[in-house]
């Protein structure tokens, strides 16, 4: 029918990269196909030299990844995190 989506931890994951560095989308999976430590963060299991999406993917990673969902999730992971410091 079509390619198999990518998870979503990829998507997330893409986008925050983008932003922190703020790089356009291009550089954007350059630098994750150089670097081992961002694909680990993506959850890539292994190292690939072979960039793990293309860059036009990112516009779809931002259509289906709106900005609220990605501030609820920022504020559950300080949420949690606060609470394992507190523990």
């Amino acid at each position: 029918m079509g390619a198999i989506a990518k998870p979503f931890r990829m998507a997330l994951g893409a986008l925050i990269i983008k932003e922190k560095l703020g790089i356009s989308d291009r550089e954007t999976v350059e630098q994750i196909r150089e670097n081992p430590y961002l694909q680990y963060f993506l959850g890539m299991s292994d190292y690939s030299n072979k960039a793990p999406f293309e860059a036009s993917l990112m516009v779809y990673f931002r259509e289906r990844i709106e900005q609220n969902l990605v501030n609820k999730i920022n504020q559950k992971m300080v949420a949690d995190l606060t609470k394992k410091v507190d523990v």
